[in-house]
């Protein structure tokens, strides 16, 4: 009987769990601010631009042109310690709300 109850607990709250998770993978970072200014060729938006406005909120630009935005953790992790100088781009792993990501993983491309 416990193993039949763990089994059901397991199906009712891990699986959709895991299954609500999404990859966005290779997209380009772009803050808030900068969202229109750079839409048309995001791979030319400076790091220190992305960096200064970050406060905006930080996302990724897919290919269809919108932007998901992250959560509070997402924009925290967004731009740790990287060398390049323009064009950054990412792969996250969260779940999405409307046109927000809460970010489970987020590593620079």
């Amino acid at each position: 009987m416990k193993r039949l109850t763990v089994l059901l607990v397991v199906a009712v709250f891990v699986v959709p769990a895991i299954a609500a998770a999404e990859t966005w993978t290779n997209l380009p970072l772009v803050d808030h601010n900068c969202l229109e200014k750079v839409k048309a060729d995001p791979d030319k938006h400076e790091t220190s631009c992305l960096i200064m406005c970050s406060t905006s909120g930080c996302g990724v630009l897919t290919s269809d042109g919108a932007w998901l935005k992250f959560n509070k953790t997402g924009n925290e992790e967004a731009l740790k310690a990287t060398q390049k100088t323009n064009g950054i781009r990412v792969t996250v792993t969260g779940e999405r709300t409307g046109e927000m990501i809460k970010v489970a993983t987020l590593k620079i491309d």
